[in-house]
């Protein structure tokens, strides 16, 4: 692979795995646990499904729950810094 694979290239290739990763985890997730997706027979039958909690349980997961505590910046230390009067 180090013959025709050039240094330059290895940021990239990163990128696109992480991207490629993000991209199949977010798929798996919805077939597995999203309410919406009606995999099964049964399912797929009926019009509409009465599963409320479970949407709720989908809709505010455990990474929404954290970030909601915390405050809507992206840099914060920078942000103070920034902010500071002199």
């Amino acid at each position: 692979m180090a013959r025709w694979v050039k240094p330059e290239v290895y940021p990239l290739m990163a990128a696109m795995g992480f991207v490629t990763t993000m991209c199949v985890f977010q798929l798996t997730r919805n077939i597995l646990i999203n309410p919406d997706v009606r995999v099964n027979k049964e399912h797929r039958r009926m019009g509409v499904l009465e599963n409320e909690e479970e949407g709720e349980k989908y809709a505010e997961h455990s990474l929404r729950r954290f970030l909601r505590t915390r405050p809507p910046e992206i840099m914060p230390t920078i942000n103070r810094f920034f902010s500071q009067d002199k």
